[in-house]
């Protein structure tokens, strides 16, 4: 039955009974539709049936271009939002967030029935289920810029309203719902993924004890639920025979390929070792990976609905840069992104220009933090560095001697000075830097500290990101430039002066954060959440409406319906 209305909800009828009450003079309007649309578009938090309407703008738009009338009429349509309201679990958001409980129970039931005010309610709350699910599946229940939930459905250049008008003329509900998602086959890939884990839920989950590392050759009876966890995860397929305990409890057989596989697909060392950092990673509940791959889809629900046929895309937890044309990956390499203190932003731009042999500017942030203590401990510091010291900025500026600093006076109150490290092989750029000008100040770039990307964990930057092959890079993004070949670019290097290549056209790079995805051999990734930012995201993901509570994480909804008239 329709949840009882609190004394609020009390007032607001009240108004929609005065307002109703003038209103009647609208023959082809819902007298009822007419006042719920007018206490919204008030400024009143309209609740009906116990829920409270989120899409205000939209359903506002859509009723007054439908003159009011109800839009729900046909049963099949109801019964295909209803199924669409509940497989938004496996996207990972909530249906309860889109009325999934009253709908379910009042759309097995006759219209005829319900009074017409209940049904005017029904009606609306189709419809705001709509333009909100649809919304949170075009552009992320969470706004980026807040991170905080988003119920006006109307942050993307799309009106939610036509969507849903076109989607009832076309009789077609599931498939306009579904033309929402995001299309990219990475994205369903994961959602495929989120489903197999599921079906994990229900099995024993018992951490494995924590004790000694365990190594091929190794007896240890931990290794019996290794091996049952394994193989629960589809990282072990083990033939038919290693039956008894002496056999379960060995360090061999397909479990030595098993053991490195697992660890590579966490981000960890794949050297076999099942030591303290394997066993969080196999400890870790479905659930909580569960967790890890919804963060991942809202982030997915952030970016633009199509990439573009060409771009560059950084995974800033996964250490990794891909440039992707027209499907297909051209390259793949490690990269090093910024420090948890000094975290690489998330956000998208056009790489626009190359600079070989560039300059680098030290921010102020780094001149006063990391370079002021270098530079007092050790003299010699900015001459070993090939760095020169100006006083004031811009045209105005004026070149010093270091010498005549008094360095040690200086402070983040007191500091008049630029660093700037002249092209060489000490410049922390390396020598070349890809540009995409931004309010972060934060680019791809060379470096001379080679030796960092054969580390595992790889957050070692201020920020920037730095490109292991930046050179193969810089070939493919110039590809369609017949100017600039392999030999051109590595001639302009070698002139040691700094030089800007502007791209034949833009090209779109998305630096994402993502701590789970399906890689390219179908593999189910994992990384750690360096920066602890999935928390809080899914914190918001999982807000109410209201915001005063959270919910759990959805997993699957399953309401019987008839099919109401």
């Amino acid at each position: 039955m329709p949840k009882p209305k609190t004394a609020a909800n009390a007032i607001v009828l009240a108004f929609v009974v005065a307002v109703s009450s003038w209103f009647s003079p609208l023959a082809v309007a819902n007298e009822a539709i007419v006042a719920r649309i007018e206490a919204l578009n008030a400024g009143f938090k309209v609740e009906v049936l116990g829920d409270r309407l989120m899409a205000r703008g939209a359903l506002s738009g859509f009723y007054t271009a439908n003159g009011f009338k109800p839009a729900w009429h046909s049963p099949d349509q109801r019964s295909q939002l209803l199924a669409a309201i509940e497989s938004a679990s496996r996207d990972g958001l909530d249906p309860r967030d889109y009325h999934a409980d009253i709908l379910a129970e009042l759309s097995g039931r006759p219209l005829q029935e319900l009074s017409p005010d209940l049904q005017a309610d029904l009606d609306l709350l189709f419809s705001d289920a709509f333009l909100m699910l649809g919304s949170h599946l075009l552009e992320g229940k969470v706004n980026p810029h807040t991170i905080h939930a988003e119920w006006t459905a109307n942050r993307r250049q799309r009106d939610m309203g036509k969507v849903l008008a076109t989607a009832l003329a076309s009789g077609d509900i599931s498939a306009a719902v579904d033309s929402l998602r995001p299309t990219h086959a990475d994205y369903h890939k994961l959602v495929q993924a989120r489903q197999n884990l599921i079906t994990l839920l229900g099995q024993p989950w018992l951490p494995v004890a924590a004790g000694p590392a365990i190594r091929p050759g190794d007896r240890d009876d931990r290794l019996i639920e290794i091996r049952r966890r394994l193989t629960a995860l589809g990282d072990l397929s083990e033939p038919e025979g290693a039956t008894t305990f002496t056999d379960l409890s060995l360090y061999g057989g397909p479990l030595e390929a098993a053991v490195p596989a697992f660890q590579a697909r966490h981000g960890l060392e794949p050297d076999g070792i099942i030591g303290r950092g394997t066993l969080v990673a196999i400890n870790m509940l479905p659930i909580e990976r569960v967790r890890q791959i919804d963060a991942t889809l809202e982030r997915w629900r952030w970016l633009p609905e199509t990439l573009g046929e060409r771009f560059v895309l950084v995974n800033i937890a996964g250490y990794e840069l891909k440039l992707i044309d027209k499907g297909t990956e051209l390259l793949r390499q490690r990269v090093i992104v910024g420090q948890p203190f000094r975290q690489t932003p998330v956000f998208s731009d056009r790489i626009r220009y190359l600079v070989v042999n560039p300059t680098w500017t030290v921010p102020r942030k780094l001149m006063i933090e990391d370079q002021l203590p270098q530079i007092i401990r050790n003299p010699d510091y900015l001459q070993r560095l090939n760095m020169q010291v100006f006083r004031g900025w811009g045209a105005d500026r004026q070149r010093i001697d270091p010498a005549t600093v008094d360095w040690t006076a200086l402070s983040k109150d007191n500091f008049p000075y630029q660093l700037v490290q002249d092209p060489g092989p000490q410049n922390a750029l390396g020598q070349i830097k890809f540009m995409f000008p931004n309010q972060y100040d934060v680019y791809l770039h060379d470096t001379p500290s080679q030796g960092l990307f054969g580390r595992v964990d790889r957050s070692f930057s201020s920020g920037c990101i730095r490109v292991e092959q930046p050179f193969v890079l810089a070939e493919k993004l110039l590809s369609g430039d017949p100017k600039w070949d392999r030999d051109r670019i590595r001639a302009a290097v070698d002139s040691a002066e700094p030089k800007t290549i502007t791209l034949p056209a833009p090209v779109p790079v998305y630096l994402q954060y993502w701590t789970a995805w399906v890689d390219d051999k179908d593999r189910l990734q994992f990384r750690n959440d360096i920066y602890n930012r999935d928390s809080r995201l899914l914190a918001r993901l999982r807000e109410t409406p209201s915001g005063n509570a959270q919910r759990m994480t959805p997993v699957s909804v399953s309401h019987q319906t008839t099919g109401g008239q």
